[in-house]
């Protein structure tokens, strides 16, 4: 079950510990670096600190760029995505130092708003990528949103890193909360079927889940799981977020190959 901690002083100390992990990472990297293409379509390791930078500066209540419909690439989809895109698009003209300068100046902005807030200012309503929440919830999506695409930089340039600890934590969470949907829906696990997917770190958890009518993860099994995958979790988050393909990640499958194998292919659940 999800084990990330969630107080608002925990939620806002992840966003700082990825955050500082990323300019750690940034510092590192030499000008042809920042121009890698990622997994992400379209973008380059640059524009993924862009994307932090711009929907860190929306959060912050800065006015989005605007653009023509003819500018819009093939890859967007939807209406996040075109504003996502709207964003990188404007701080391509940065080069990395200034790109890097930007970061630093709208996180602290950032950092310096979510501290001042009460605990019960996290309570509020709020829109939230998965629907309407509250402002703890669009955080933790924050956490998660944000990690993933360090592990996007980090995976670009060949630096591992930060694979672990709270914000990788609460990443992993974001992902186990659809796990039910992802194994129901997308893998067509059958009824009364179980499964258990065992991450071997850096984040190390066991999760289960059990189809009865609908699938859900829950805390233990009463039975050995039909099937067991077993994976890194920096692996299990590129799955999950479409970031690879399952034929290049080694996962060990033990017990029903089959539904291991429709699993293992069908993890990916982000837009």
């Amino acid at each position: 079950m999800t084990i990330a901690e969630n107080s608002a002083a925990a939620v806002t100390a992840q966003l700082a510990e990825t955050w500082d992990s990323i300019d750690q990472l940034s510092r590192e990297l030499v000008p042809q670096e920042w121009l890698i293409p990622t997994a992400c379509p379209g973008w380059t390791v640059a524009d993924q600190l862009a994307h932090i930078v711009g929907t860190e500066s929306m959060l912050a209540g800065e006015a989005t760029p605007t653009w023509g419909a003819a500018d819009v690439p093939g890859h967007v989809r939807n209406d996040i995505g075109r504003t996502n895109e709207q964003w990188v698009a404007e701080l391509r003209r940065s080069d990395p130092i200034h790109l890097l300068e930007e970061f630093r100046r709208i996180t602290a902005r950032r950092l310096e708003a979510l501290r001042a807030l009460a605990e019960e200012q996290w309570e509020e309503p709020s829109w939230t990528p998965v629907g309407k929440s509250n402002y703890r919830r669009f955080m933790q999506i924050r956490v998660f949103d944000c990690w993933v695409h360090e592990q996007d930089m980090r995976a670009a340039v060949g630096r591992p890193g930060h694979g672990g600890g709270p914000a990788a934590e609460q990443a992993i969470d974001e992902i186990e909360r659809a796990l039910g949907f992802i194994i129901g829906k997308r893998a067509g696990a059958p009824d009364a079927s179980s499964i258990t997917i065992d991450l071997t770190g850096p984040v190390v958890r066991s999760i289960h889940v059990v189809v009865d009518g609908r699938a859900a993860v829950v805390a233990t099994l009463t039975k050995p799981a039909d099937v067991t995958l077993r994976l890194g979790s920096v692996d299990f988050a590129a799955l999950a977020c479409g970031r690879v393909d399952p034929a290049k990640v080694v996962i060990a499958i033990e017990g029903d190959q089959d539904l291991g194998q429709r699993v293992a292919t069908n993890l990916a659940f982000t837009i």
